[in-house]
């Protein structure tokens, strides 16, 4: 039977509210042994941490601050978000980075955030899940300075070029890869991306309720929520991954697992 993990589910969305049981037991049935809830704000991470709780060896957390909630980084923000780093179920600094694509938050905000984020990464030394969305050049300048201190990193949902992923790969990092490789009209490169990864850098997720892969079957969209993507849908990501690449979709699912398990600790 093959196994996955998904590295980055949105499980606190309102999409998902009061669904969160047949949720993680849609994932279970589907054989996604382990999910990570993405912490996007301080409240946000202490809320996929007191959920991940209920689930102990299932669920587990990241706690960060999102680029676009930049804005509400404090002096209060890194002592709780460390506090929440202490639990056992938060295994990620995270997601932080860079988004210059929306500038939801003011640019100096999001790099002063990012870099305290980086420093917290460096002081737990737990990996960190990293967003960067047309930002590029910024984030490898800031990041390169404390590239020799941190921790294992994955840049989560990649949908850049082959010469960023190079680039990403050359600085130790892994790629998370979501339903978005499906996508052959915004997302046709992507392809070749998938090819050039070498599977023991390669990480899946979903990234769910977002990047609904195009190959779910409809009759698997509810009447309610036809465009809802969900971690019981990894396994069509691994799919496309193992299409692209010519190799069983059993070769896919071991790797992405134990990629998932060595990354983060699990």
């Amino acid at each position: 039977m093959n196994k996955y993990i998904d590295i980055g589910i949105n499980l606190t969305n309102k999409q998902f509210h009061n669904d969160a049981d047949d949720i993680i037991q849609n994932a279970l049935d589907a054989d996604v042994i382990q999910m990570i809830l993405t912490g996007t704000s301080v409240k946000n991470s202490e809320e996929s941490a007191r959920i991940a709780a209920a689930y102990p060896g299932v669920l587990y957390a990241t706690a960060g601050i999102h680029p676009h909630d930049a804005k509400s980084f404090d002096g209060q923000s890194i002592p709780k978000l460390k506090a929440l780093l202490q639990k056992k179920q938060v295994v990620s600094v995270g997601e932080c980075g860079l988004d210059f694509d929306r500038d939801f938050s003011p640019r100096d905000k999001q790099e002063q955030c990012y870099k305290a984020q980086l420093e917290l990464a460096i002081a737990v030394q737990k990996p960190l899940f990293l967003h960067e969305r047309a930002a590029f050049s910024r984030f490898v300048a800031i990041t390169k300075d404390y590239l020799p201190h941190l921790p294992k990193a994955v840049v989560h949902c990649f949908t850049g070029s082959i010469q960023e992923a190079k680039t990403y790969l050359d600085q130790g990092f892994y790629l998370g890869f979501t339903g978005a490789i499906s996508d052959t009209n915004r997302f046709a490169h992507l392809k070749e991306v998938v090819q050039f990864v070498p599977l023991d850098r390669l990480l899946i997720e979903t990234d769910a309720p977002f990047m609904l892969p195009k190959k779910v079957p409809r009759t698997l969209l509810t009447k309610y929520h036809e465009r809802r993507n969900e971690p019981a849908f990894l396994p069509y990501v691994a799919g496309t991954i193992a299409q692209y690449k010519g190799v069983g979709l059993d070769v896919i699912a071991k790797h992405s697992t134990e990629n998932a398990e060595a990354f983060f600790g699990l």
